[in-house]
């Protein structure tokens, strides 16, 4: 039995422990259970207290304790940052490197916390000194706005020794100001900083109900465009970059860099662009002290305008700033747009304004009860009537009883403490109570009541004045450093220095930059991102990459770098079809292509071969002989062709019978000028280049040699190429087609003198900036016009005479002179301002720059007989035509040709006519002309037309035709 009792006991004791076993696994917290609870724990936590700002004072928490404990030790007088370092560690802990970096983050800002010592610089990226070297206390500013401990809400610090503030009541767009960038567990926080005034300005504009357009100021300077800016939200893009100026033809000068940015790793960036070949550079100063100044020296013969669009395309001198703005709000994340920022925290201030404003007027409203009280209990002497009493309880009672009669006016009740405050009153300030005094003080009080009240009745106006005031106090050095801009794109292979060498072999059909030379062919320097255009005999074409070395073919014709979006290079093409085919010509242009696909330039037909093909940049055509192969009943053996005679189409045009025989070989008889129009230019402003694409203002046709002429507010001129990437100086003026004869007058200030000139002169053509004034450093341009009879108003400075307003005819006032002639004085007498009056009608403004209307691509046709020509008109000095298609529409004034015209303006295009594109000024006069049997075309003098259809690639053609001025 006792034997039975025991294994019972075993058995329980080991179903005991198998049951707290089994507790104890249950206790235990699987990896994935860890995982989802305590990480999630950290990211919070990492979100909250350390990387994303609040957007109730825009601060992150080691900003809000720094702040605080500046607060806290302040006293007026400077502390080291050490000990503020140390003292704000009873309030952050997480070690002293991540408050003494903060810390010096907004010193840097300029604006919180007032610097002594060497706090870094922002602008090389040299860090500060060690903290027990410098010193720092809060600013005037930082007082004002940023702490009020009435108004704060507190909290315990992480240890419960100490209280803290949840958010600082900041009455400020601070968050704004300063900007802040934070990358948390999942989430990342990025708000640049905008300018302190267009805050103070957008938070009135605010209040008065409108919505205002921020964007981004930063301390670096440069110029950024906020065209994709979207508010600050994820997705928006900033384009920032760096000021570069030309300092005189072999050196560029930075003076201002792009925000995240250091001179040091600007210069490296610049370094490692030119050792990569994108951009030619001898060397790199860094002068940057206070300001930045950057010298970059430029290796010989390369263009300046050229090298800043290859450094913003090439080195950090041009980045993309990606924001992402988010806030802390309600102990959550939340993405905001600057606009709703700024718009929260300008209620929010208004709030903290109320509440401050409420709380005042408690006091005074208690300072003038009280006041009260005390007028009472002196004036009526209720103290004596207390020195009978015995208790505590009994002297209130008795003051109660002999208020009591008084108190009907007072604001509230009167308590126990009122009473015992009364109490404390000493003998001395009763002997010496003067009732006058306190009447003053009474009614002081009730004037500061009733200011409160008002400002509370009109709570949006006492903001409006709140921010004008901070602006009036603050605002003096904080205007903006970064220049708005819109910003072009810039194409990377049109401005890349040329380092590498093309290099052909033509019978092996290899090219690239990595042949031998001993077995190659050079072909020309070229940049390592261009693309090469390659045409074969057997009429292929094909447009790939620039590498080491590529296959593209035996038999290679011609080869060279292709530009994407060139209508200008025209090809002339002459190719047999098929072996002992018909002899066609054609000539094109290739715009687009779809890289390292071949392209037939002939019909396609077997043993087809190029017979002869040039390359023209400005679309020349040039005049060939013709040579036959000698052959029984062959009356001509060669015959001369023009290529001015052929229309330009697209790459996959089959052309036009050039003749049926077989073709010995072709001669050079001349050279030909371009057939393509002058091409019209446009000049946008905004980004102070030219442009093709019809944006900004009109300039005018330019043909080969035109000029264009820039004015400066310096008194100098320069000229200019057609060139798109030439950036204009920032001190420009005016801009126009320049024009030989036309005259420039000007009115300037001569210090030597002290006196007023006018002259008129005209431009010499100059690659070099022509001073037209002054060299004297106080020497100042008034006033200047391009206008042929120029008319100008003088306002003259009554203070220093009473000589009366006067108007000038600048035509008749003086004559043009030489470029280096002083001019006629105008007045010795001080002029307060110039004014530019309507010119005078001039027989030059009745020239008018007309452009030959575009006619439709022709179908192909056989050869036919014309009926009439058209009438033309021939100015036999440039050889232009004015094909006139409708005579009876023709005017019945004389036309008369001029090579110049005296104004660029954009035509005016004809609502009711449409222009179709044209294919060359020849294609429009054949279009013109009639069917004729009395006049028959020769096949043997020009090329046989033939009725082949064009392909889809004829989408290619493109407008062209000669610019002419008619004059009516």
């Amino acid at each position: 039995m006792s034997e039975e009792v025991e294994n019972n006991e075993e058995k329980d004791d080991e179903f005991a422990s198998q049951e707290e076993g089994q507790e104890e696994l249950e206790k235990v917290i699987h990896i994935s259970g860890m995982y989802k609870e305590w990480f999630l724990d950290y990211a919070s936590y990492v979100i909250l207290e350390r990387a994303v700002p609040h957007i109730s004072d825009g601060l992150k928490p080691v900003q809000r304790r720094i702040l605080h404990s500046m607060k806290e030790m302040d006293d007026g007088r400077y502390h080291k940052v050490a000990n503020i370092i140390g003292n704000t560690m009873k309030f952050h802990p997480h070690g002293d490197a991540s408050i003494g970096d903060a810390l010096v983050q907004i010193g840097q800002r300029d604006l919180l916390i007032d610097c002594q010592g060497n706090w870094g610089n922002i602008l090389t990226g040299d860090r500060a000194a060690a903290p027990r070297y410098i010193e720092a206390r809060l600013t005037k500013f930082a007082l004002e706005v940023m702490f009020n401990a009435k108004t704060t809400n507190w909290q315990a610090s992480y240890d419960g020794r100490n209280r803290e503030p949840i958010t600082l009541p900041v009455k400020f767009p601070f968050l704004l100001t300063s900007g802040v960038e934070g990358i948390a567990v999942g989430l990342a926080c990025k708000l640049l900083p905008h300018n302190f005034i267009e805050l103070i300005d957008g938070s009135i504009a605010n209040l008065k109900g409108k919505k205002p357009k921020i964007y981004p100021d930063f301390p670096t300077g440069g110029t950024a465009d906020f065209s994709e800016y979207n508010d600050g939200l994820r997705g928006g893009r900033i384009k920032v970059r760096a000021r570069i100026s030309v300092e005189d033809k072999k050196t560029l000068k930075v003076t201002e860099i792009p925000f995240t940015t250091t001179t040091s790793s600007l210069i490296d960036s610049i370094l490692k662009a030119n050792d990569k070949g994108k951009i030619k550079v001898k060397r790199v100063e860094d002068n940057t002290a206070e300001n930045v100044e950057i010298l970059i020296h430029l290796a010989n013969n390369v263009s300046p305008d050229k090298t800043i669009d290859a450094l913003y395309a090439f080195s950090d001198c041009e980045l993309s700033i990606s924001p992402n703005s988010c806030v802390i709000e309600n102990d959550k994340p939340r993405f905001m747009g600057v606009s709703d920022i700024l718009s929260e925290s300008t209620e929010q201030t208004k709030g903290i304004l109320q509440l401050e404003l409420e709380i005042r007027k408690r006091e005074l409203e208690e300072q003038w009860h009280f006041a009260s009280l005390e007028k009472i209990f002196i004036e009526k002497r209720i103290y004596r009537d207390i020195e009978e009493c015995e208790t505590w309880v009994a002297i209130i009672e008795t003051i109660h009883k002999g208020l009591k009669p008084h108190v009907k006016h007072l604001l509230r009740a009167v308590t126990d403490e009122d009473v015992a405050r009364l109490t404390e009153i000493k003998i001395k300030r009763i002997s010496k109570f003067d009732s006058f005094k306190a009447d003053d003080h009474l009614a002081k009080l009730e004037e500061e009541i009733e200011e409160v009240k008002h400002h509370l009745a009109n709570l949006t106006d006492y903001a409006i004045d709140y921010f004008k005031n901070l602006k009036k106090k603050y605002a003096k050095g904080k205007e903006r450093k970064t220049e708005i801009r819109q910003m072009e794109t810039i194409s990377r292979a049109l401005v890349a220095a040329n380092n590498v060498k093309l290099y052909v072999d033509r019978e092996e059909g290899f090219i690239g930059h990595g042949l031998k030379r001993t077995e190659s062919e050079f072909v020309k320097e070229a940049s390592d991102i261009d693309d090469i255009i390659v045409i074969r005999d057997d009429g292929k074409m094909i447009v790939t990459r620039m590498a080491d070395k590529t296959f593209v073919g035996k038999g290679i014709r011609y080869i060279n770098t292709w530009k994407k979006g060139d209508p200008r290079t025209i090809y002339n093409l002459i190719y047999q079809d098929g072996a002992g085919g018909n002899v066609m010509v054609k000539r094109f242009n290739v715009t687009s292509i779809t890289r390292d696909r071949e392209y037939e330039l002939t019909k396609g037909t077997a043993k087809s071969k190029i017979i002869h093909l040039t390359a023209n940049p400005n679309g020349e055509a040039e005049v060939v002989t013709i040579i036959h192969r000698q052959k029984a009943k062959l009356k001509r053996l060669k015959f001369e062709f023009d290529f001015k005679d052929v229309a330009i189409k697209g790459r996959g045009a089959k052309g036009n019978i050039l003749t049926k025989h077989s073709v010995n070989r072709i001669e050079l008889k001349e050279k030909g000028v371009s057939t393509l129009a002058a091409r019209k230019v446009w000049f946008d402003e905004a980004v102070k280049r030219l442009n093709y694409e019809e944006r900004g203002r009109y300039l005018g046709a330019f043909a080969a040699g035109d000029r264009i002429l820039c004015l400066l507010e310096d008194g100098a001129y320069r000229m200019t190429g057609i060139d798109v990437t030439t950036k204009f100086d920032e001190n420009m003026i005016h801009l126009e087609k320049w024009i030989k004869d036309k005259p420039i007058s000007a009115a300037y200030y001569e210090p030597d003198k002290d006196c007023y000139y006018i002259k008129r002169f005209l431009a010499e053509e100059s690659d070099k900036p022509v001073l037209f004034i002054s060299e004297h450093e106080k020497a100042k341009l008034e006033y200047i016009s391009t206008d042929w009879s120029p008319m100008l108003k003088v306002h003259y400075d009554q203070r220093s005479g009473t000589k009366p307003d006067d108007k000038v005819d600048v035509e008749e006032f003086i004559t043009v002179k030489g470029l280096k002639a002083q001019g006629n004085i105008l007045s010795k007498m001080k002029v307060k301002s110039f004014n530019a009056l309507d010119a005078k009608p001039h027989e030059r403004d009745q020239e008018v720059e007309i452009e030959p209307v575009p006619e439709p691509d022709p179908e192909p046709e056989p050869e036919v007989k014309s009926e009439a020509e058209p009438k033309t008109k021939e100015d036999p000095s440039n050889n232009l035509k004015v094909v006139a298609s409708n005579p009876e529409n023709s005017p019945k004034k004389p036309l008369v040709l001029k090579k110049k015209a005296e104004e660029e303006k954009e035509p005016k295009p004809d609502k009711k006519e449409s222009k179709p594109k044209a294919e060359s000024i020849a294609s429009a006069t054949k279009a013109a002309k009639k069917p004729s049997p009395k006049k028959e075309v020769k096949t043997s003098e020009k090329a046989e037309v033939a009725s082949e259809s064009d392909e889809e690639d004829d989408q290619d053609s493109f407008d062209a035709g000669s610019q002419i001025t008619l004059e009516l």
